[in-house]
């Protein structure tokens, strides 16, 4: 699909170089089309927790309770149930309350994994903005965390944990983190953490080779999207996640692998663009 050429970003972030990685034509439509994304329960469920968490590990370490955590969550409640993203949910009072359960199962989730009142943190939802090569770097670390005296980069994940062949893509997103941190803070965190809430902690080490793989990865992206901006071409990556592609409908491509699938029997039943098809 050729279309005029398209300013390159300001700035690269973990989940639009993930986005583009994924399929250059959704990236377009995101990030240079500006087209809307309707908000996925999942994705609003994950924000809510978040906003829950970093507000409680915000507070001095004996504070931070379950007990504390659903007193958060209360009263961050209205202001989230008014928010534009959970109203286009269009939720019910059945699936409103099966909403709350699920993000309250998600906090709590933090307690499988560790005492919060036991952790070091340096800050919450810090913005770190670094230059990593060529490109300039946008990130926000969930926790900042020091851990026998040793910076600890930590991110909370809300979903399900991903099978191993999956974890490199989220892993390359905290290490992405510890680099940017290094720069900001002049010193290279020891260790970066994926917090599956409920679920467990994936730990890796962050070495001066971690990090030059994921910054190389990372320059490769920016190449990819200034050269797909220059030129006006944003090539589709057809597959099955086409099935969960709000832009699915505006992509030939992506239309076109919509109804193979569909005619081979492959489209997942509960996939949301299996109703362009059906």
């Amino acid at each position: 699909m050729m279309e005029n050429m398209a300013e390159a970003p300001s700035h690269l972030s973990p989940s639009s170089a993930s986005a583009f990685d994924h399929c250059p034509r959704r990236w377009k439509f995101k990030y240079v089309d500006r087209l809307p994304e309707p908000p996925g329960q999942a994705a609003v469920v994950g924000t809510f927790a978040h906003e829950v968490l970093e507000h409680l590990c915000g507070l001095p370490a004996p504070e931070r309770t379950l007990d504390t955590a659903k007193t958060l969550a209360r009263e961050l409640w209205p202001a989230q149930e008014a928010a534009g993203d959970f109203q286009l949910l269009q939720l019910d009072d059945d699936q409103a309350r099966s909403f709350r359960w699920q993000a309250w199962l998600a906090i709590a989730g933090l307690w499988d994994l560790e005492d919060p009142a036991t952790v070091d943190v340096v800050a919450t939802e810090q913005k770190v903005t670094a230059q990593l090569g060529d490109v300039p770097f946008l990130g926000i670390v969930d926790r900042l965390d020091r851990i026998n005296g040793k910076l600890v980069v930590s991110d909370y994940k809300s979903g399900t944990l991903p099978r191993v062949r999956w974890r490199e893509d989220k892993l390359q997103q905290v290490v992405l983190y510890a680099a940017a941190v290094e720069v900001t803070e002049g010193e290279q965190p020891e260790t970066a953490r994926l917090l599956y809430l409920g679920q467990r902690a994936i730990d890796v080490t962050v070495t001066d080779r971690r990090i030059e793989e994921a910054t190389d990865q990372l320059n490769t992206t920016w190449d990819g999207i200034t050269s797909a901006c220059s030129a006006g071409d944003f090539k589709a990556k057809p597959g099955v996640l086409c099935g969960w592609c709000p832009f699915a409908e505006a992509c030939p491509e992506g239309k076109a692998e919509l109804l193979q699938r569909h005619a081979a029997g492959k489209l997942p039943a509960h996939a949301p663009a299996t109703a362009l098809v059906a």
